[in-house]
């Protein structure tokens, strides 16, 4: 059972920030936050973009852009996966001589 949502503080480009946020979901609210900053930081230290919400906007494309790289990476992965253990398993059981597949354990 989840208890209700908390106020947590965080600190992002200097500035903090107060969210509501469940006790078990904390630890990561506060990664979430440690990485926008890092993140903010970079894109404000490289000097191509000023303000503040500028900067947030281009970190946002970034994350945004990334998330969907990942989203398609797994997608492929689960298309390729079960072709992957066929392959496997018919390579295994080319390997034993056709045993896996017939049972045939010996007795």
């Amino acid at each position: 059972m989840s208890r209700p949502p908390e106020p947590v503080r965080v600190s992002i480009l200097g500035k903090e920030y107060q969210v509501a946020c469940p006790p078990e979901e904390r630890a990561e609210l506060y990664a979430s936050a440690s990485l926008l900053d890092e993140r903010m930081r970079g894109v404000r230290d490289a000097g191509r973009v000023v303000g503040a919400d500028r900067i947030a906007v281009m970190v946002a494309l970034n994350l945004a852009h990334e998330m969907l790289q990942c989203r398609r990476d797994l997608e492929r992965m689960e298309v390729r996966t079960p072709e992957r253990l066929n392959a496997l398993a018919e390579a295994v059981e080319k390997r034993l001589g056709g045993t896996a597949r017939s049972g045939t354990n010996g007795s």
